[in-house]
């Protein structure tokens, strides 16, 4: 959704996903100028050579879109200790880990009017209690939170803004198990001021906002979008 608002808004977009992102990057040149680098980010190791990656590609980059995540369901007295080495790699070491190695190329593109930017993709479940029975995943998006306003405030001075956006309930792959069933969608919908799930569009915008001139001067803040589920409380 983020990457395609991107492409429609002129930018160059590189995309990553653990296999076929080429065949993504190919469907989605439609729409503008677009390349894919499959990267499997369950690991650091992984996100070192997805950067080293992108440095041999550009000399400069604008934007880093920090989305890779996983989750871990189970009930509080079953949840298992490999949900945490699972979760939390993927979900808080990786964006650092991106972050630091694509350092030399944001800060190569940021300038004092118009910083790179930086846009880790946080959650609703990492700034309040929703009962999912996700404590790696919550815990994980919290930290994520967390790391990005400590990126913000050592990176300002660099040039580089870094901001999170806070999804409420979209529609995803990771949101598929509440989609289809018709119970389980109608109490999330009541949970939603909104009464709807967000839109590609909706969550699109937020992101070409935050990568605009409009925002040149917005660092360390949570931008949620989640129909006011965290404002309306």
């Amino acid at each position: 959704m983020i990457a395609e608002a991107l492409l429609q808004a002129g930018a160059r977009v590189i995309i990553t996903s653990r296999n076929n992102a080429a065949l993504a990057a190919a469907e989605m040149r439609a729409m503008g100028d677009c390349d894919g680098i499959d990267a499997d980010l369950s690991s650091p190791a992984s996100a070192v050579a997805l950067a080293d990656a992108v440095k041999a590609r550009v000399e400069t980059l604008n934007i880093l879109v920090n989305n890779a995540g996983r989750t871990w369901g189970a009930p509080l007295d079953a949840y298992p200790d490999e949900a945490w080495d699972a979760v939390m790699p993927i979900n808080v070491q990786v964006p650092f880990t991106l972050v630091r190695d694509l350092l030399p190329v944001l800060e190569a593109a940021g300038t004092a009017s118009d910083p790179a930017r930086i846009l880790n993709i946080g959650s609703i479940a990492g700034n309040s209690v929703h009962r999912l029975s996700a404590y790696a995943y919550t815990a994980s998006k919290a930290a994520l939170h967390h790391l990005t306003r400590e990126l913000a405030s050592d990176l300002a001075r660099r040039h580089v803004a870094a901001n999170i956006i806070v999804p409420g309930w979209f529609p995803t792959d990771m949101t598929a198990e509440v989609r289809a069933d018709a119970d389980k969608t109608a109490a999330t919908l009541k949970k939603i001021p909104f009464s709807r799930f967000g839109t590609a569009a909706e969550i699109g915008a937020v992101a070409v906002f935050l990568a605009s001139p409009a925002a040149a001067y917005i660092t360390g803040a949570e931008i949620p979008v989640d129909g006011g589920i965290s404002g309306c409380r």
